[in-house]
């Protein structure tokens, strides 16, 4: 979203505060609505009870801050965001709100509710000095599906309400399998959060995709397998836009790895091969007393809950592989992880159209009090949402990814598939538009952009085209003509001696839309946190 399309919505977001400023109801969701204008992006992590929702949270923090047991605290939803200092605050149903102690137990932050049960409180807000939730509001969300209905019914309230837009912007779903209850959810969020034009704004994740495996050393490679044969299931695909591999325990503990730890993975990786490979066999022979290693049991204990076998066999092959040090060994544990996946998807899908995606809210919001609070001054508040949705190039794009998902023009499947790329469907960088790797040179972006240009127009302008297929044409259309303005904007029309044209200089095709960080959202330096 551009920036001044975002200041439209803001703009009109006032004009409805004005019509409605003897509302005090209206006036309430109004700034609700202005605030989370300006607010980083919101994005949930929800799932199924023990799908690993907030150990994945610790590693995209970097820092053991969410609470992985099974108190009060895991059954409520929690927001975490950047502040200065540290500050958690619990806000009680019915009103109020009351602060609660800072306490960190063995480098974890422990969320003490004081004597209440979770349903005392309706969220707690978590915030906190960590570089990696200054572009990202991170919200954990109780199980779904859990044995507890009041459980469940807290993340269903919050993420998919019946009477209003959802409180994310996007979600992280966690599967292990494909059930049932996941799907009913994925679609639920997916007509609730994306309004009129359900927008695809989630991504699965095949999580815990280490035990996939019995905890081979392989394991990942047979949970990316399984999560290509999800990726391609038509029912899934309508309602997410990735199913990606994440072994999140491994993540949370390379991301927050102690030298300690460290010490204990060499020792075991220095021991004779025979040795080790028998105690790695299980979990009950890892743990089991024994002379062969100077490991007390205890020890290997807190290595399996912190790593689990897996991890424990991953660490010890890489560092007889040629980890030497505690930050090169986090490195290259996140690296197996597939935490760098999940994170770079967040970067070039959510982060790059946070804008877009807070601004169909804010819309809906705005249609939503219209349609139940009418009065004359607002018509002219709807007009101007009509306005918005029809000229923000960046919205009508989302519609279209939305109904390429979804089965909508009757196109080719190949050129369904290029449409779906060029709108940001893989990303929105300008490369992966173009469908170009990151070593194309100036010429074969310029011939690429050509070809397109000559396609989709001639698509356009065919007589056998019905009126969708012209409609979905000029949307793609104008995205390449974003790409081919960016480029002309940057500077990157250089000849092939200056070299191949990166990422780096990329600010997607959305005639104006915000920046796409080059680095990894919510990556920080592996290694550092938790130290």
């Amino acid at each position: 979203m551009s920036r001044g399309a975002s200041g439209e919505v803001g703009l009109l977001v006032d004009l409805a505060r004005d019509v409605y400023a003897d509302d005090a109801a209206a006036t309430d969701v109004l700034q609700a609505a202005r605030a989370r204008l300006r607010e980083p992006l919101r994005l949930a992590v929800a799932g199924m009870v023990k799908a690993g929702k907030s150990t994945l949270l610790n590693a995209l923090i970097g820092e053991q801050i969410a609470p992985t047991d099974a108190g009060e605290c895991t059954r409520t939803v929690t927001w975490y965001r950047y502040a200065k200092t540290a500050r958690v605050t619990a806000h009680l149903v019915g009103g109020g709100e009351v602060r609660l102690p800072v306490r960190r137990s063995a480098g974890a932050l422990v969320l003490d509710l004081d004597g209440r049960t979770a349903d005392d409180v309706s969220r707690i807000d978590v915030e906190w000095p960590s570089e990696n939730l200054r572009g990202t509001v991170l919200i954990d969300t109780p199980g779904i599906a859990s044995l507890s209905e009041r459980v469940s019914a807290r993340s269903t309230r919050f993420l998919t309400p019946s009477d209003a837009p959802s409180e994310a912007d996007a979600i992280l779903y966690l599967l292990r399998h494909i059930h049932a209850s996941d799907v009913s959810f994925l679609e639920a969020f997916h007509d609730t959060a994306a309004g009129a034009a359900q927008t695809v704004n989630a991504v699965a994740l095949l999580s815990r995709a280490d035990e996939i495996g019995a905890g081979r050393i392989d394991s990942l490679l047979s949970a990316a397998r399984i999560a290509g044969r999800y990726r391609a299931d038509g029912e899934l695909r309508s309602i997410a836009l990735e199913c990606i591999p994440v072994a999140g325990l491994l993540a949370e503990a390379a991301r927050t790895l102690r030298e300690n730890e460290f010490a204990a993975l060499r020792e075991l990786a220095d021991l004779d091969r025979g040795i080790r490979d028998r105690m790695l066999i299980s979990v009950d022979r890892f743990t089991r007393p024994t002379t062969d290693c100077s490991l007390s049991p205890a020890q290997r204990r807190a290595l399996l809950v912190r790593f689990g076998i897996f991890g424990i066999r991953l660490a010890t092959a890489l560092i007889r592989g040629g980890a030497r040090t505690s930050s090169d060994l986090s490195e290259r544990l996140v690296q197996q992880s597939g935490l760098v996946d999940v994170q770079r998807f967040v970067a070039e899908q959510f982060r790059a159209r946070a804008g877009a995606l807070k601004a169909r809210t804010t819309l809906d919001t705005l249609e939503r009090l219209i349609r139940d609070r009418p009065r004359p001054g607002a018509a002219s508040v709807h007009a101007g949402i009509e306005r918005i949705r029809s000229s923000s190039h960046d919205l009508r794009e989302l519609d279209l990814l939305a109904l390429l998902r979804t089965g909508g023009p009757t196109l080719l499947p190949e050129d369904a598939a290029e449409a779906e790329r060029i709108v940001g469907g893989a990303g929105t960088a300008s490369l992966s538009r173009l469908g170009l790797g990151e070593s194309a040179r100036p010429s074969d972006i310029d011939d690429r952009i050509r070809t397109l240009l000559g396609h989709w127009r001639a698509l356009s302008e065919s007589p056998l085209s019905d009126r969708r297929t012209v409609e979905t044409c000029h949307v793609v259309l104008r995205s390449l003509e974003g790409v081919a303005a960016q480029r002309a904007f940057d500077g990157t029309s250089r000849s092939d001696d200056e070299g191949p044209v990166t990422r780096e200089s990329d600010a997607g095709a959305g005639g104006g839309r915000d920046r796409a960080p080059a680095d990894v959202v919510l990556a920080g330096r592996p290694g550092q946190s938790g130290r």
